[in-house]
């Protein structure tokens, strides 16, 4: 006699959504990430930035949504270009301490000629 047990994926799911709905910064920001990958830049952005608004938050969490806004604006992808933003994001990621944003805003200070902050961006521990 077999025992029919839910599909993994239908309990993991699941489990997403719960998350979600208890407003669990991380579970938001994977839920963007995921609708970004899937082509669905709309709901992306509306998930990066709920991750972001959301208070007593994860650090973490908002600085990587806020890293995925960042590239979000670079390329336009569902929001149009703006390179002000871009930066915006770019500088809250990296004061929540994300590496790659760090070294995105350095690149963008050596290429607006501020290379003593690129060098302040690149130093670890942050300066």
């Amino acid at each position: 006699h077999l025992k029919y047990r839910r599909h993994p994926t239908t309990t993991i799911e699941h489990y997403k959504m719960k998350r979600r709905k208890a407003n669990d910064p991380v579970a938001i920001q994977e839920a963007g990430k995921r609708c970004y990958h899937d082509g669905d830049y709309e709901r992306a952005f509306e998930y990066f930035s709920k991750a972001i608004d959301i208070e007593a938050g994860d650090a973490d969490a908002e600085a990587e949504a806020h890293y995925c806004l960042s590239f979000m604006y670079r390329d336009g992808k569902g929001i149009g270009r703006d390179a002000q933003k871009r930066v915006y994001h770019l500088e809250e990621a990296a004061i929540g301490g994300h590496p790659k944003a760090r070294h995105d805003l350095g690149v963008h200070e050596v290429y607006q000629g501020r290379i003593e902050r690129a060098a302040r961006l690149s130093s670890y521990p942050p300066t």
